[in-house]
Order: C-alpha cells, then structure tokens, then sequence
C-alpha cells in the first residue's frame, strides 16, 4: 500500500505552476458555449494539439457538427487499475458579468472569467498532473485516460458518445468543482412540462371560455398539497431528499383574451428507489385526479427534449467501498491534513452516464468553489488549482498503482 504523506508535493517538482496558470488563461480564452459558431470545436483542437505537443497519444474525435472529443492517454506499465479522468469543454453563455468574460485576468490570487470553475481550470489541472507524471519518470501501472467532451451543458453528447462507443476503465474522476469536497453520489435529473389545455373566448365573457392559466394554478396547488409532503419523506445518505422547483410558467396571450393554453415546467431531482417512470407517473395521478373532478380539465406530461440525448439522466451512487472512492478520499484528505468532507448537494454531472451506462465506478471532484458556478463572478483561486493537481497525482498513485 502506498503511504499517500510521503507522495505529497513530489509532483510539485515536475510542472511549472506558470504553465498551469497559462493553460487555464488559454481554455478560458476560447469561448465554447452554446450561442458561440462551432461551440467547442475551437477549443477542442487547440487542447489536441497541446496534449500532442507534450507527447501524449492523442485522438480527436469529431462527434456531431464537427465538434470534438479530446481523448488523451498516458500509458502504464501494466498491471494495475485504469484511470479515467472526465472534463467537458463547453460553458455557459457569458451573459452580463463583471469582468470580460475571456480576457482571464489574474487579480488577487483568482483567474476570473467563464469556464474557469466549470470547468477549465480543472480540466487543466488534469493535464498538469498527467504532464508531470510523465515528465517524472514514475512508472504508473494502470493506464490514465484524460476524457474532454462536449455538451455537457446541454446534452451531454460527448459523454454519451464515450458510453456508446465503449469506454472502458477500473474507476473514474469528473472534475466539477466541488469546494474541497467529494462527490459519491447525486440525484438524477429529469423535465418535464405539463400542457394544460383551455378554450379562448373575450375577456368581457369570460365564463365562454376555459382558463388554462386557472387551471394551472390548482393543478401547481395539488401538486405542492400531494407531491411535497412525498418527497420530504424520501432521502439518500449521499445525494439528501427528492426535489422539484416549478421553474417556468407560459400562458395565453393577452390580458383581454381568456387563456387556451397555459405550460408548466418542471425540474425534477430524484434519488434511487424512484425511475422516470415513477416520476412521471406522480405528476398523472394529480393530473387524472384533478380530471376526475373538473371534466374541463385537459393536460397532458411529457418529457422535455433538451434536457437529454438518449440515455436517462439517472441518479450517480457508488459505493464508498470502491477503490476509487477511496483513492480520491485519502488523496484529497492527504492534500487537505483532515479529513475529506462527503458532499450530498452535488447537481448532475456526466458522471452519472460514465457509472450507470458504462459500468464506471465514479467519484466527482475538482477545484474551484461551486457557488462561482454559471455566475457573473466566475473565478478560481491559483492555489487550488495547484492543489487539484497534487489531489489527481495522489489519487491516481494509490488507484493505478505504480513500480516499486
């Protein structure tokens, strides 16, 4: 077994801490959202090209209008656990922040700009710590595959891609930030609208018509009567309770014109023991409960077409027993001199694809504080990027296993 404290900082000898900053400015700098021409295409070849240039084996993978998958791999001596580490290269939008989104400024310690949390910075220090593995000589025995995908933003069609094509590998790390935290586990994630359905008639005769926004409102009154107190009830020691937030409302067209139609949309967290069959099946027993009572009552469930590609959004658990579990704990107490923290408030992440699709054990974690996640802020502090990659080393010595 490898003692983790006599390993700590070794790495620190093997790359230049400039450079780690430097790559990160560099991701940051290419913008790789959804309204930007190409989305990742750009920043996708330029990590390509960069992980050839230190020597890796390297495949760029076109996936859907050509976008790409940047697969990268250290090859081990043989004889130990494969190592898969799993970062998507798209961000949100910019919107309206406080700061050039893509200049990557350095101002007190912190690398401000989009996708410096989520999730650059620590695909970064992902390659860091390969490169400095590499250049140490260690001789690691499992193989370490480095996964940048797109559309993990949207539909996850790069991770999807990885599952489909047959990934293979003992164990996985998706780098989300995560606050010095660990993730074992987090809920799945599913939306849904509901399409209630009236009758149009003049706002001066309203009785003519059918009010779709009114029946909406008993339909949100029942749900939160009934479905609620469910949910409270239902909870999982490394993901916490079942939720669901009503998060967009759309009805009629004008105040003067009685409402025909009126959609609700539904984000939907939810923890094993519960399906998407069963989740929708809920929201239909309110909806034939509310019909049984009012024959005026039309809507319909169905699930929306932007939240997922073809897989189902399911919840990620993995076992606190796993080696990989265990690996990252231990490197990232190790880096930390206490104990790590478990965390149960994690959002879905791709991770849940790579264990329930691919048959990975999955553990998330990465630099950066969570709550600068998809803000007008966004940063990530120097030093925890620096930290990341001493966390993967550790983690990756006890996972892969390495020549005495």
């Amino acid at each position: 077994m490898i003692n983790l404290k006599d390993w700590k900082g070794y790495i620190a000898n093997y790359y230049n801490k400039e450079d780690l900053v430097k790559l990160t400015q560099q991701l940051i700098r290419i913008p790789s959202h959804v309204n930007h021409p190409g989305r990742e295409r750009e920043v996708g070849l330029f990590l390509g090209k960069y992980c050839e240039e230190q020597g890796f084996d390297v495949e760029v993978k076109p996936i859907v209008d050509g976008r790409v998958n940047v697969i990268v791999t250290l090859k081990g001596i043989g004889g130990g656990r494969n190592l898969l580490l799993n970062g998507h290269l798209d961000t949100v939008p910019p919107g309206e922040m406080d700061f050039d989104p893509y200049e990557a400024e350095i101002v007190d310690g912190y690398i401000h700009g989009r996708g410096t949390v989520d999730m650059k910075g620590p695909i970064a220090s992902m390659i860091t710590m390969m490169k400095a593995i590499k250049e140490s000589g260690i001789k690691i025995k499992g193989d370490i595959i480095f996964t940048g995908v797109i559309g993990e933003e949207e539909q996850s069609e790069g991770t999807e891609d990885l599952v489909k094509s047959g990934i293979k590998a003992d164990g996985a790390i998706v780098g989300e930030p995560s606050s010095y935290e660990y993730s074992a586990g987090h809920r799945g994630l599913e939306w849904l609208e509901i399409r209630i359905q009236g009758r149009a008639a003049h706002g001066g005769v309203p009785h003519l018509g059918i009010n779709a926004i009114e029946k909406a409102a008993v339909l949100i009154k029942e749900i939160k009567d009934t479905i609620y107190p469910k949910l409270a009830e239902r909870k999982n020691p490394l993901m916490g309770p079942s939720v669901m937030n009503f998060g967009h409302i759309k009805g009629g067209i004008q105040p003067s014109t009685v409402a025909d139609s009126c959609i609700i949309q539904i984000d939907r967290r939810y923890i094993p023991g519960e399906t998407v069959e069963s989740v929708i099946g809920e929201y239909q027993e309110v909806i034939d409960k509310i019909k049984k009572e009012d024959p005026e009552f039309e809507a319909e469930i169905v699930r929306m077409p932007n939240n997922m590609l073809t897989l189902d959004h399911l919840p990620l658990e993995t076992k606190l027993d796993q080696p990989i579990a265990k690996a990252v704990k231990n490197a990232l107490s190790t880096v930390l001199e206490k104990e790590a923290t478990l965390s149960t408030k994690r959002g879905w992440t791709d991770a849940s694809l790579l264990s329930n699709f691919a048959g990975i054990p999955t553990i998330v974690y990465g630099p950066g504080n969570i709550s600068y996640s998809h803000t007008k802020n966004e940063k990530i502090a120097i030093k925890e990027l620096e930290e990341a990659v001493e966390v993967y080393f550790l983690a990756a010595l006890e996972f892969c296993g390495m020549e005495e």
